[in-house]
């Protein structure tokens, strides 16, 4: 097989990237080792920044989300036993945040590919790159894990593959730079069977540990809770569940979470992650493939999208002109919003979650900033900017 961009990974990314480069009359192959089903029937979280939503709906693939997703103007920074609403719609004249979830976009980018003729192959096996400082990259798979080799010679190849994929360990460790904090809190998060108790996210910072509510639609919503990162969930009733949700979710006049069948569970670790460059030869890395970030500021998606947006730029420059200037800036123009969002969800999960080695000093400094970030206008309106998502292309 041969085409212009092979991509690896059928996630927002890899998806998003392919019907772009489509837009643009640019051939490319997407594989992905998991089937349709399990992409498209793995419930995660989507809170899309203002910039998100435009680019779906550039695309041409905004028509559902702008017809079921849900338009918050604000969120709600909770602590003290006092709930404290970011107007972020005031704050940054005109943005919001829309929360639509991940694999409800997967499913209308997998639907928008197949409908123009893309080719996407599910269920791959043994993925390998080779050549990757040639013109003519290849990518090596199994098509149903257990046939033969199948082979994708490309002009470009590009790695959307998550941290555990085959691509980013292609970049030669001399030239590889990895910048990795772990976090020492887990989150574990719940889905449950009930109508939504607010009408926006709520942050809440409480000593017995960080909550935070959100939604998915308004029949099922998602909770979480810090934890610590060695406990197992087996030791997590429902009881105890919501006994501690109401517990850091409770405020002075009387909020009601509203409880309903638990259907999901599982605990999540807290980690930020970057590698520089995200590119080698005729690769190009994007998404958690080249970073991850504390879901504390719901940033993955959105960066994910971001890179692909600017490579698409690049390539289709490329393809049009000959020139590769873009493509050699690909690095240097997606660790500038990178490290802003990185710098924002640290700033977030450092605000919110409750440190029990911090010293009373440090407890009172974490109220402070809260205190600071809920009543000055200032402050309040760089966590907007922020949270609704600095420009795509900086």
């Amino acid at each position: 097989m041969r085409t212009q961009v092979g991509i690896i990974g059928a996630g927002p990314a890899g998806l998003m990237l392919s019907h772009l480069l489509y837009l643009q009359g640019i051939e490319s192959i997407v594989i992905e080792n998991r089937t349709r089903e399990e992409i498209e029937g793995t419930i995660r979280a989507g809170v899309l920044e203002q910039g998100t939503v435009d680019l779906m709906n550039a695309a041409g693939v905004g028509e559902r989300m702008m017809r079921e997703g849900q338009f918050h103007h604000g969120i709600e920074l909770r602590f003290n036993g006092n709930g404290h609403r970011i107007n972020m719609y005031e704050l940054t004249g005109g943005k919001q945040v829309t929360v639509y979830a991940q694999h409800e976009i997967i499913k209308d980018l997998t639907a928008a590919r197949l409908h123009n003729g893309g080719q996407i192959y599910f269920g791959v096996g043994d993925v390998s790159l080779h050549d990757l400082d040639t013109n003519s990259p290849k990518i090596r798979f199994r098509p149903d894990k257990d046939g033969e080799l199948h082979e994708i010679s490309c002009n470009f190849i590009t790695g959307c593959d998550g941290f555990h994929g085959p691509s980013r360990p292609m970049i030669p460790a001399n030239i590889r730079t990895e910048f990795q904090k772990k976090y020492s809190f887990c989150w574990l998060g719940i889905l449950t069977q009930a109508p939504s108790s607010a009408p926006e996210l709520v942050y809440a910072n409480h000593d017995r540990g960080f909550a935070l509510l959100s939604t998915r639609s308004p029949e099922i919503q998602r909770l979480y809770l810090q934890v610590d990162p060695k406990d197992d969930i087996a030791n997590w009733s429902d009881d105890r569940i919501w006994t501690e949700l109401h517990a850091r979710l409770e405020t002075n006049n009387g909020f009601n979470l509203i409880e309903g069948p638990i259907i999901q569970k599982n605990i999540v670790s807290m980690r930020s992650f970057v590698v520089s460059p995200m590119q080698y030869g005729r690769l190009f890395l994007a998404g958690d493939a080249a970073h991850i970030v504390p879901p504390t500021g719901a940033k993955g998606m959105n960066l994910a999208l971001a890179d692909v947006q600017v490579l698409a730029r690049g390539l289709q420059a490329y393809y049009s002109s000959g020139k590769t200037v873009e493509l050699e800036r690909y690095t240097e123009k997606c660790l500038r919003r990178i490290w802003k969002a990185e710098r924002f969800s640290w700033y977030m999960t450092s605000m919110l979650h409750r440190d029990h080695q911090h010293t009373p000093f440090e407890r009172a400094i974490q109220l402070a900033e809260l205190d600071y970030v809920t009543s000055s206008r200032a402050a309040g309106a760089s966590l907007a900017e922020n949270y609704t998502g600095l420009p795509m292309d900086l």
